[in-house]
């Protein structure tokens, strides 16, 4: 999964419709060009391609400010609503993939009913708690020394206290909720 397509999608959403420098603008604006692949290129591709696929409704509204071809603004499409929130509930829910697709799950959470949100939360909690215990299971802090683990023993390392971590992190995220924090959809 990409965090492009999420990103592009919930931008669109945000604003209702956009042309292509807004959705540029918003999410250089969050940063998602420093921790993403939302980078200018990939941003007009992916409006082009969700607009080829039925995600979203391409208008063309007004000539370009420099003369050029008409500007094109988007807006999501029923289908794209269904492919946002899909992205949106797998970004949350799992555990095994890349930051930036958290990142971007996190930066539109707000768009699901507080219950749901915590459930895939829940759901990315117990995939991180499962694999600290599998992680357990063939490894311990105490043999990480051992010189037949070698670079394997820092490979596992890394693993325990990113699961710990993030594990950590989610449950004082679903805490926040749970308290309150945030308007959602609901």
């Amino acid at each position: 999964m990409s965090a492009i397509r999420l990103l592009v999608l919930g931008a669109v959403r945000a604003r209702g419709r956009a042309h292509g420098y807004q959705v540029r603008s918003d999410l250089e604006g969050w940063g998602a060009h420093e921790w993403s692949t939302a980078k200018p290129g990939s941003i007009y591709h992916a409006l082009k391609q969700s607009a080829r696929q039925g995600l979203l409704l391409a208008h063309d509204v007004a000539p370009s400010d420099a003369g050029g071809p008409p500007r094109v603004e988007y807006e999501l499409t029923g289908p794209g609503e269904e492919e946002f929130l899909a992205l949106l509930r797998k970004a949350l829910s799992r555990a095994d993939q890349r930051i930036d697709l958290l990142t971007a799950g996190v930066g539109f959470l707000t768009a699901l009913p507080r219950a749901e949100a915590v459930g895939l939360l829940r759901t990315r909690l117990a995939a991180l708690e499962a694999w600290r215990a599998e992680v357990d299971r063939h490894w311990s802090a105490e043999r990480a020394d051992a010189r037949e683990w070698g670079t394997v023993g820092e490979i596992m390392s890394l693993w325990v206290h990113y699961s710990t971590g993030g594990a950590e992190w989610t449950r004082g995220l679903i805490e926040r909720l749970e308290a309150g924090r945030y308007e959602m959809a609901d």
